[in-house]
C-alpha cells in the first residue's frame, strides 16, 4: 500500500462524504428480533480502538465513521466484497452497526 496514514484518512473521509448516505447494507447485518448492546463508547473511540484491527485485514483499504439508517455506523470500505473477507468483518463493533462497502483499490495521488 502507498501513500501515508493520513493520506489514506483524507481519502476514507471523502468516501464517507459519497457514500455516507447511502444506509447499512451489509449482508451479515443484525438479524430481524437480535439486539445490539447499546455502545458505551463514542464511535470516535471503537473507531480508534479497532481500525488497525480492521485494517489488518487483507483487502480493507480504509474505515470511517459513517450513518446507517439515521444511526452512527462504521463503515469498512474493502477491495472487493468475498465471503472470506465479510467473515472476518464483525456485523457490530462494541454496539455499531458495521456497514461494509466494496471501493477497489485506494491509491493516494501522488502529488506533483
Amino acid at each position: 500500500m502507498t501513500g501515508t496514514f493520513r493520506e489514506l484518512a483524507a481519502v476514507a473521509g471523502l468516501l464517507f462524504l459519497f457514500g455516507g448516505a447511502a444506509g447499512c447494507s451489509h449482508e451479515g447485518a443484525a438479524k430481524v428480533g437480535e439486539e445490539s448492546p447499546l455502545p458505551e463508547k463514542t464511535i470516535e473511540q471503537v473507531l480508534s480502538e479497532h481500525t488497525d484491527s480492521l485494517m489488518s485485514l487483507p483487502g480493507v483499504v480504509g474505515t470511517a465513521q459513517g450513518e446507517c439508517s439515521g444511526e452512527p455506523c462504521i463503515k469498512v470500505f474493502v477491495i472487493k466484497k468475498t465471503t472470506d473477507l465479510l467473515d472476518q468483518i464483525p456485523d457490530s463493533i462494541e454496539g455499531y452497526k458495521v456497514e461494509v462497502q466494496e471501493t477497489g483499490e485506494i491509491k493516494a495521488l501522488d502529488a506533483d
